[in-house]
């Protein structure tokens, strides 16, 4: 696993997304995003696979799927609309382009 910018990026966005959620402030769609890419990287970063993000948000993937088409967000649709095998397989691959897309619209 290479080291990129966005790994601290999504750190620190997913922090700011969790603090508005937990003062109980409603979420963009942009930044509900953001928490669906933030569950999927801790459990990616952590465990090397998608089950601890199941278990913090089972609906993360659908979530953020239903996000990324609305938004008309290519690669982070393309991400999301996987298979959970084909998600984990490609995550590495895909997660740099998936946070400077969703940094767009931030």
């Amino acid at each position: 696993m290479n080291i990129s910018k966005n790994d601290d990026w999504i750190i620190d966005a997913g922090d700011l997304v969790l603090e508005k959620r937990a003062d109980g402030a409603e979420l963009s769609e942009i930044e509900k995003l953001v928490y669906c890419l933030w569950v999927a990287d801790y459990s990616m970063k952590n465990a090397g696979d998608l089950e601890a993000a199941k278990d913090l948000y089972p609906n993360f993937m659908n979530e953020g799927f239903s996000i990324a088409d609305k938004l008309k967000l290519k690669n982070s649709f393309q991400l999301f609309a996987k298979t959970q095998k084909d998600f984990e397989s490609k995550y590495f691959e895909q997660f740099d382009l998936v946070c400077e897309e969703i940094k767009t619209q931030l």
